[in-house]
Formats: C-alpha cells, structure tokens, sequence
C-alpha cells in the first residue's frame, strides 16, 4: 500500500530503505482512485518514532492511505523539535471540520495520573466525542485505549503493583470476528504499563467484545459491537528496541525497573532483541483498515464537474 506523506517527512527516508512504497504530494494528485484517510493523534512524546512505527504498520494493503498527524492544543510537547510539529503537524481545531476514515490514538505517558489531571484531557474528551460523527473507525492503543474506554464507557483503570513491561503470550477469544482473521492461537505482542483495565469491568458492557487476551497482561484487544471503536492494550507498533530503550532510559535514571520480560535472549540486556510480534500487528492494522475502515467507509467522488464530458 502506497502512504502518502509529505516529502520531507524524516520517517520517509526510513520507510524507503525498508522496500515501503511512500508516495509525496505530487505523485498522489495524479493517482485517480480514493484514498483512505487517516488521522493519527500522536499523543507519545517522541513523535517521530511513533510516526516511523505507525506508518510501518499501515502500509500492507492494497490500498492507497493519506495520513495526517495531529496534536494536541493544550500541552507543549518537551521531546520534538518545534520546528517538525509546525510543518508536520495539524492541532484539533485545525481539523475538526474534517471527516476521516479512521483514526488513531495513541498512547501517552500520562497513565498514573488521573484522567482529569492530565493537561490535554478536556480537548481529548472533545475529540472522543467528534470521533462518532467525524470517523468511520478509531484504534485506540495503549493509555488511549484506557481513557477511551473510561470517556465512552465509564469503565476505570487500576494501578499494577509492577510494570507490565515486556512482549507476552496472547490468546485469540474469539475467530469469526474479522479484525483478528488470520491470527494464529497464540500471538507475542508488547506492553509498557503501568496499569491496567479488568475483565470484569469490560463484561459490564455487553457491546464490547474482548478478542485477545494474557494470562499475564490480561485483555489485549477489544470492539464495541460495530468496529467503530478498537482498544489496543498494548503496543504492536513498537519495532525491535523501542522495550529495550525505555529500559535503558529508565535504568540509566535511576528508576525501578525491571527486565522486560520474554524480549532479550537469555534475558542478557547486551544481546539483540528477538522481533516476535511483527506478522501479527501487521495482520491487526491491515485487518482493520480492510474491514472496518475501507469496507465500511461511503466512497465520494470529488470534482464531479471535471470528469463530466471526458
């Protein structure tokens, strides 16, 4: 699948090294078919990783997706250069007047703090709301999974006595749903929390459907009845070292922080990780633009006037 970013876009020049076919501006105004649009709200502090990651894991279909970064207006971002998020990036109020096909939120290092303490969390309820008339389909991941659940459906989350910190063993509930269509039994995905969302809480609400799930992690992945909602409780965007730089960064501060688990072999934090979890996200991204964004999304012609008498 072609992604059409801006030219200059930092992460383009690693997409290209990686085979992944990334189209400017220019060559997509020629392209006479409909692209997918997407909106990415990138809520992670260093966003140019997180872009990397993201546009990885949509690129393995067919189709041609047009994505636009936003931000939120009421935080300063400490970790990207100004500079990047002026060019690159659209705030909400910028683009509240825009439908999309899908959008996703992502997680944000704000979870032991409540809900309403976190600076941004009045324009995040706003754009919750403006998601159910605005977009086809959203995929919440990680901490933007926690508060979508908690906005939409008052479900809480609660604190871990210790990090959930490592990739871990998942297990498909349930085979006819298709966002998980091709996934083996068991599947390896990340997580980096430090809290977490209940079964029980979830099963309060009949609408929502858990479709993987850990011994260890608990629930990973959850829709409300339509697809119009995905929650992702972990991290299947993150590539190879992202676990083992967030180890390193909070080891070298001092932190409490312990080993991820099932990540390094023989557990040597020296050793190159094994990548584990890559085919699944892969299938998870594609799944839902496919079926729940792609299939489900009205097709538009735009200007009509100039294909008339062609």
């Amino acid at each position: 699948m072609p992604i059409k970013t801006q030219s200059d876009l930092p992460a383009r020049e690693s997409l290209e090294r990686e085979n992944i076919f990334v189209m400017d501006e220019n060559r997509a105004v020629h392209q006479d078919i409909r692209p997918i649009e997407i909106g990415i709200l990138n809520l992670m502090p260093l966003k140019e990783e997180t872009e990397l990651q993201l546009l990885r894991a949509l690129s393995n279909t067919p189709l041609q997706v047009d994505v636009t970064f936003i931000m939120v207006s009421d935080h300063e971002s400490k970790n990207t250069p100004t500079s990047h998020l002026n060019k690159f990036y659209y705030t909400f109020k910028e683009i509240k007047h825009r439908k999309f096909d899908g959008l996703i939120i992502t997680g944000a290092p704000v979870e032991q703090m409540a809900y309403e303490e976190v600076d941004y969390w009045t324009e995040f309820e706003e754009i919750c709301e403006w998601t159910k008339t605005n977009v086809t389909s959203t995929m919440h991941l990680c901490w933007g999974a926690q508060a979508g659940l908690y906005y939409h459906y008052g479900i809480p989350k609660h604190p871990l006595a210790h990090k959930m910190f490592g990739v871990f063993s998942h297990r498909v509930m349930n085979r006819k749903v298709p966002l998980v269509r091709g996934f083996d039994d068991y599947f390896m995905a990340p997580h980096s929390r430090h809290t977490e969302v209940r079964r029980e809480d979830i099963e309060k609400h009949p609408e929502l459907t858990i479709l993987a799930e850990s011994e260890e992690a608990g629930v990973f992945l959850l829709m409300d009845t339509d697809g119009k909602k995905i929650f992702v409780m972990g991290h299947p965007e993150y590539d190879r070292v992202t676990l083992h730089n967030e180890y390193m960064r909070d080891k070298g501060k001092g932190l409490p922080i312990e080993l991820p688990k099932n990540y390094y072999p023989g557990d040597d934090d020296t050793a190159r990780p094994n990548l584990q979890w890559r085919s699944h996200a892969n299938n998870l991204y594609t799944n839902w633009l496919n079926y729940y964004v792609y299939q489900q999304t009205p097709y538009e012609y735009t200007n009509i006037e100039d294909i008339v008498g062609k």
